[in-house]
C-alpha cells in the first residue's frame, strides 16, 4: 500500500474548508484587552494533513478558541539557516514545495498572505544588538503554509517566516525570550516541527497506520513527562531520551519547541496539549504556553 496514493488528494480538505472558512469570519480579532497570546508548538504534517479530516478539524478549533492573531511569526524545522533570516514581507509571498512524492496537486496549492513589513520590522526591533536580523526573498515552506491553510484558511493574517539558526536549546529559548513581548502585541509565535520525525525507520505497515513504533511512544511519553514538570533542564538532554535516536535521527523537528517555551512567559510553567495521537507512526503532539 503506498500511503501517498488517495483516490482523490485533498478531498478531506475540499470538505474542510467551506465550514473552517465559515468559522474564521466569525472568530473575534485578538485586542490588547485580551492579553499576551499564547506560543504554539505545532506538529505540523505534510501533504498528507490534507488527506486527514480528524487532524485538521483539531487544528482548526483550536485555532478557533484563540483571537485572530493580528499577526503571525512561525519558525518551522524546514528551514535552518544562520545567521537568523526573516522570509519575504510582501504580500501575497510564494510558497516553498519542499516536499516530494506527493500529487501535482498539493504543489498547486496557494495561500496568499497580506503584507508582513511591520511585523519584519518589529521581529527585527526585538533582537539584541550587533545581531541583526537578515532579510531575503524566501517564501514560506511546508512547515508554514500547510498548518496555517488548516488553521487560518482565509489567509488574512500576515505571516513571517523566521529561519532556525542553530540547535542549541539555550540560544533557541533566548530567541524565544526576545520574541515574548510580540505576544503581548496580538503576535502570535510558532514553533513549527513534529514530535518525533524518524521517517527513515518507519515500515510500510507503519505508514498505513498498522503499527506504531515503540519508539514514538517512549519519546512521546518523555517529552510529555517533561513538559507536563516544566523540566526544562531535561528536554535539554533529548538526545539521550528514551527512542533515540530513532524518534529524531536529526534534531530539527524537536528543537522549534525551544523557541516556543522561550516565548512563555514563564518557559517552566503550565503546557498545554491541544493535539495529540499518532500519524504514520509519528506523535502528532502540539502544545501551547502561556
Amino acid at each position: 500500500m503506498d500511503p501517498f496514493a488517495t483516490a482523490h488528494p485533498g478531498a478531506a480538505f475540499d470538505a474542510y474548508e467551506p465550514g473552517a472558512r465559515e468559522r474564521a469570519a466569525l472568530r473575534t480579532p485578538w485586542r490588547p484587552e485580551d492579553g499576551p497570546l499564547p506560543a504554539l508548538y505545532v506538529s505540523h504534517g505534510a501533504p498528507p494533513l490534507f488527506d486527514d479530516a480528524e487532524w485538521m478539524t483539531r487544528l482548526g478549533e483550536w485555532a478557533d478558541r484563540l483571537p485572530t492573531p493580528k499577526a503571525i511569526l512561525i519558525v518551522s524545522a524546514h528551514w535552518e539557516s544562520a545567521p537568523l533570516t526573516l522570509s519575504s514581507a510582501e504580500a501575497g509571498t510564494p510558497l516553498v514545495y519542499d516536499f516530494g512524492g506527493f500529487a501535482e496537486r498539493f504543489y498547486r496549492m496557494t495561500y496568499a498572505t497580506p503584507d508582513a513589513t511591520a511585523l519584519a520590522e518589529r521581529v527585527a526591533a526585538t533582537l539584541p544588538d550587533g545581531q541583526p536580523a537578515h532579510t531575503s526573498r524566501r517564501g514560506l515552506d511546508h512547515g508554514a503554509w500547510v498548518p496555517l491553510k488548516v488553521m487560518y484558511p482565509l489567509g488574512d493574517v500576515p505571516v513571517l517566516q523566521m529561519s532556525l539558526p542553530t540547535e542549541d536549546p539555550d540560544r533557541l529559548l533566548a530567541i524565544g525570550a526576545r520574541l515574548r513581548e510580540l505576544r503581548s502585541e496580538g503576535v502570535l509565535v510558532i514553533g513549527s516541527g513534529f514530535m518525533t520525525h524518524g521517517l527513515p525507520f518507519l515500515t510500510r505497515e507503519m505508514l498505513a497506520g498498522q503499527d506504531t513504533p515503540g519508539w514514538t511512544g517512549d519519546f512521546d511519553t518523555w517529552a510529555a513527562e517533561a513538559l507536563d514538570r516544566g523540566d526544562l533542564e531535561t528536554l535539554h538532554r533529548f538526545r539521550d531520551a528514551p527512542g533515540m535516536p530513532y524518534a529524531h535521527p536529526t534534531a530539527e523537528h524537536f528543537v522549534p519547541l525551544f523557541v516556543t517555551l522561550g516565548a512563555a512567559t514563564d518557559p517552566e510553567g503550565p503546557v498545554t496539549t491541544t493535539i495529540d495521537g499518532n500519524m504514520w507512526g509519528l506523535s502528532r503532539r502540539s502544545l501551547q504556553v502561556a
